[in-house]
């Protein structure tokens, strides 16, 4: 099993930090990153002319390397919302059919379709939270319900961001196929920890950030577009989007055309000097550590967690439906007041999400965290 990656973090003995599904800290070797970059900006004239273009490429290739991907379908964006707005000008929804998105998911992978839905004629409609915790189930019974207008697009989370539920993407990906409709994955939650293959998936996008479970900065965030949608008008036009548009040119605007990839559609002033690297080196780590002795180091955590507080009489969601990185208490007579507030008062960190305890350890913790948690856990429901 991986060992628990403490030392390579900036975090003292005393804090039990559980609520990487909000953000995660930074490693040392990225803050030193971080540090360097900020003088190289501060001094311009030390960087080679090759230095950006460079940053570019190690940051596609990381991000690629995680969902098994070819880097040149992979862009680089500032968020997932931005990721979603990048394919809802791709793509087209035919008027009549249907957009499938989550009760309660993230409001990234939403948003640009319900403020579409009016003026192009598609309805959304919501997956509602399945009683019994299984997301999957009921996606795929929306997908295949019977007399309803044909599904044009499916947008929606690999893990809900609020409860943990984890959803088959290997199984709506094939339920989709079967009815000719696209698939957008807000992977979130997902890419780095669980394993992603796009080349078996063949999902028409996927779309995941740094700054949570990649142990990366805030503003980086990766789009991978299938080859098939490459062809498309990028969210902004830029001179590096097209063939031949450079400031060295005797001509600047020699050759408008667009270049053959997802590169295209890379974000305006894409030269983060600072914290491109820092993503860089989140994604990298995570790569080298490898999705299965992640999932397999945080599932013995999460269970641990979980074997722990089913003794204090909140509901714990079964294990298969759950991803292995998150675990959403519920409370019968709902969250007591001040509980997380009350927990970090004890340098304890847990996040309220829609009116659960989520509780979400990285590899740097370890069984005394879990420990911990359960036991103060224990302490704030007596009282």
């Amino acid at each position: 099993m991986l060992a628990c990656q403490r030392d390579l973090f900036e975090m003292p003995r005393h804090v039990c930090y559980l609520n990487s599904a909000s953000y995660s800290p930074l490693p040392l070797k990225t803050q030193e990153a971080g540090r360097a970059a900020v003088l190289r900006k501060a001094t311009p004239w030390t960087l080679d002319a090759a230095f950006a273009n460079t940053q570019h490429e190690r940051a596609r290739t990381a991000a690629a390397r995680l969902i098994d991907s070819d880097p040149a379908d992979i862009a680089l964006i500032p968020s997932v919302s931005y990721g979603v707005a990048t394919a809802a000008k791709i793509v087209t929804i035919p008027r009549g059919a249907r957009v499938l998105v989550l009760e309660n998911d993230h409001s990234s992978p939403v948003l640009e379709w319900q403020t579409r839905a009016e003026a192009q004629g598609f309805a959304i409609e919501t997956v509602r939270q399945p009683d019994d915790g299984d997301w999957t189930a009921a996606v795929l019974a929306a997908i295949e319900r019977s007399g309803a207008p044909p599904v044009a697009l499916a947008s929606i989370s690999s893990v809900h961001w609020s409860d943990g539920g984890l959803i088959d993407l290997e199984k709506v990906a094939a339920a989709l196929r079967r009815q000719g409709a696209l698939f957008l994955v807000d992977a979130t939650h997902g890419v780095g920890v669980l394993t992603m293959d796009v080349t078996r998936l063949d999902p028409d996008f996927v779309i995941f950030p740094t700054y949570k479970w990649l142990l990366g900065p805030y503003g980086r965030a990766f789009l991978y577009i299938a080859k098939r949608h490459q062809g498309g008008i990028p969210l902004e036009q830029t001179a590096f989007g097209r063939r031949d548009v450079r400031a060295e040119n005797a001509v600047y605007f020699s050759d408008l055309s667009y270049v053959a990839d997802a590169r295209r559609f890379d974000m305006g002033e894409r030269d983060h000097f600072i914290s491109m690297e820092m993503a860089a080196i989140g994604m990298e780590m995570m790569a080298e550590w490898g999705a299965a002795a992640i999932v397999q180091r945080l599932a013995m955590l999460t269970e641990r967690i979980a074997d722990g507080a089913r003794d204090l009489g909140v509901s714990v969601p079964e294990r298969q439906l759950r991803a292995p990185h998150i675990l959403s208490l519920g409370f019968k007579d709902g969250m007591p007041a001040g509980l997380v507030e009350g927990l970090a008062t004890e340098s304890v960190y847990v996040a309220s999400r829609l009116g659960r305890l989520r509780i979400s350890p990285h590899v740097f913790n370890d069984e005394t965290d879990c420990d911990r948690f359960v036991a103060a856990l224990a302490r704030r429901l007596r009282e």
